[in-house]
């Protein structure tokens, strides 16, 4: 029995069967992503999304989707579905399907009278081309197929409306044709493994409804242009394989292609495994760059997301090689932001509070994993010290560093930590000042590069910076501590503490150098444990606080304000288990271990096989935002190793 179990009975139950998705890259930017019903209910969903960065640097959804006609004794049954205004679905195909499963690629299986035809899919590995694989597993007369790719040629963050502009003329080439609806485009080639008519018919399909976008207020009626359809009879215990490709395919090894490209899959039998196989989809290789989407389907390149993420997505599944690849190349991008922009009177280009924070974190968990200083100075002590100085002689007005050994955010209008949901043009969760979780990081830094520069024989650089973590983590325990509360505040301006309790001082507590001693790490945790702590994450803020949202929902304003007042974040487990095992070691093991384990039956819900990017406050806790999220996959991964770490010493 697979890992991933789906209950067949309630497939065409259409409320069971929208809110399950499934998210697939190709490792290289293009994705493909739908329901378990292959039933689009996102203007983000689509068979092949492509990177097309010569357009606008953004996602372009070609092919949204595919619907298959069975014919039999010249009756058709439409096996497509799609929604329309009034909760109307045309065709129903749902009612036809009797089985599901994902490992290790998705299959749908459809039975119609005597007709039983299954559906595979997947993306081929660094290369823009979908492959689709049909069989027909039974049928007692001459069944025939229909093919009628729906079209869509436009931004993710767009939709579709019927046009004169678009292209309706399709050319041939082996076994299929090629199409694009608007001149820039590439062609997109659609073709068959097996011979196939393809009937030429242009014409559009009007609003297509997308019922999650309705949900988070957005234009949610598509237009989706459809060029012509295929048509061809299949045999009891045939095959065939459709591909949508941006390069013209060899019809003739479809099949061996599919086969290979399964070949290459990690299953998906157990926890472990999905994780696994989730963590290698967020990896964007081109050329000799590797890059890591922040999340599926709408996120890009996050620079924040891909430091925190790495040592989870790569050293804690071994995978040195694009640990440094990713590191290296994020690392030139951001020294970019970092450095003053000339005839801009030292301002440099916008950049987050923390990114090379998280950065210096990114290289101490790698120096761990090597156990070699010496040479991460070697490789990365001077960027280290570019960075550390460029920060403390401050990054326009962004921060800089006090006498204290502190650092200081001055904008406030600004967000620059990970909270940086944005309201009114305003932060939906002000925060400037001295700031907890930046600090942290900061003095974490400093004892870090001051231990490998002191492995390098760098004795000019320690001699220049030994000084500064004495003096700020007395400053640091003097601005945030309180002892009676027995926590830290958020962040302190002007005098004025926030002492809402929020998780970020967890970081606090498991930065390797930490300015707390143990007594105040362990009554920090126990705040947060007791008002923070959920199965799926840690709450951004306490429920006590009369700004807490424990449900994520409504538009785009409504969500954004609750983003960071109560909403719950999986990351943040991975550092409250670092904390928690440091403090308790070998016995605090099964705590973490049953908090990996509830995310188990998440497997099965949201995006399939992956871990949602955010989750209600408030039991029981839903999943929300984007239905892969990198950071949430990495710091899980990471919490395996934790307890693996701690239970043999």
């Amino acid at each position: 029995m697979s890992y991933l179990n789906f209950d067949k009975t309630r497939l065409i139950n259409l409320s069971y069967s929208l809110n399950r998705e499934l998210i697939r890259s190709n490792r290289a930017g293009s994705y493909a992503c739908t329901t378990i019903i292959a039933s689009n209910t996102r203007k983000y969903h689509g068979l092949l999304v492509c990177p097309l960065e010569y357009l606008d640097g953004g996602h372009h959804v070609l092919l949204s989707g595919l619907h298959e006609t069975v014919i039999q004794h010249e009756q058709e049954f439409n096996l497509g579905i799609h929604k329309y205004a009034g909760d109307y679905y045309n065709p129903k195909g749902h009612k036809y399907m009797r089985d599901f499963e994902t490992d290790p690629i998705p299959r749908l299986v459809y039975r119609v009278g005597g007709v039983i035809l299954s559906r595979e899919w997947l993306l081929t590995q660094n290369e823009e081309c979908l492959l689709i694989k049909y069989t027909l597993l039974d049928a007692h007369s001459p069944t025939f197929l229909r093919l009628r790719p729906y079209l869509a040629f436009r931004n993710i963050h767009a939709l579709s409306k019927a046009n004169m502009d678009v292209i309706t003329k399709t050319q041939k080439v082996r076994k299929g044709v090629r199409t694009r609806m608007y001149r820039g485009y590439p062609y997109l080639y659609m073709q068959i493994s097996k011979d196939a008519d393809f009937v030429s018919g242009p014409d559009w399909n009007y609003n297509v409804e997308y019922i999650q976008e309705q949900k988070r207020g957005y234009e949610y009626k598509e237009d989706l242009f459809m060029p012509g359809y295929f048509e061809f009879p299949l045999k009891k215990g045939e095959s065939m394989v459709f591909s949508a490709s941006l390069r013209e395919m060899e019809p003739s090894v479809l099949k061996r292609r599919f086969q290979s490209e399964i070949k290459k899959r990690i299953p998906r039998n157990t926890f472990h495994n999905c994780l696994l196989n989730s963590a290698q989809q967020f990896f964007v290789r081109k050329e000799k760059k590797t890059e890591v989407m922040a999340g599926f389907p709408w996120y890009g390149r996050k620079m924040r997301d891909t430091f925190a993420a790495l040592p989870g997505l790569a050293l804690a599944t071994g995978d040195l090689k694009t640990f440094r690849s990713v590191l290296d190349t994020s690392l030139a991008e951001m020294l970019r932001k970092i450095r003053p922009v000339m005839g801009s009177e030292g301002e440099c280009c916008e950049s987050g509070a923390d990114e090379p924070l998280w950065f210096m974190w990114a290289l101490q968990q790698y120096a761990h994993h090597t156990g070699d200083r010496a040479m991460a100075w070697k490789t990365y002590g001077r960027k280290v010290k570019e960075i550390l100085t460029r920060i403390r002689e401050g990054l326009g007005r962004i921060v800089v560093m006090h006498e204290n050994g502190l650092l200081f955010c001055a904008e406030q209008n600004t967000p620059r930590t990970w909270m940086d949901a944005v309201t009114g043009g305003l932060p939906a969760t002000p925060r400037s000042g001295y700031i907890v979780e930046i600090n942290a990081l900061w003095f974490n830094a400093v004892r870090f590069a001051l231990k490998l520069a002191e492995a390098g024989g760098d004795n000019a650089f320690v001699k220049k910076w030994r000084d500064i973590p004495q003096v700020a983590a007395e400053a640091f325990v003097n601005i945030f501590w309180d002892e009676e509360r027995g926590y830290l505040a958020d962040y302190v301006r002007d005098d004025q503490a926030e002492w809402s309790v929020r998780p970020n001082q967890v970081i606090a507590a498991s930065v390797p150098y930490s300015p707390l001693d143990d007594d105040k790490k362990n009554r920090l945790l126990e705040v947060i444990t007791s008002e923070l702590l959920t199965p799926k994450g840690l709450r951004t803020l306490a429920p006590k606080s009369p700004l807490y949202k424990g449900v994520y929902e409504g538009d785009q304003e409504e969500r954004d304000s609750a983003a960071h007042q109560g909403t719950a974040y999986p990351w943040l487990l991975g550092h409250y288990a670092d904390a928690f095992l440091r403090l308790h070691k070998k016995s605090g093991v099964d705590t973490v271990k049953r908090l990996l384990a509830g995310f188990e039956e998440d497997m099965q819900v949201h995006g399939v096989g992956s871990v949602s990017e955010l989750y209600d406050g408030d039991p029981p806790h839903y999943p929300g935002g984007a239905l892969s999220y990198a950071w949430n996959v990495a710091e899980l991964l990471r919490m395996e190793q934790l307890i693996l770490y701690y239970k043999t010493i």
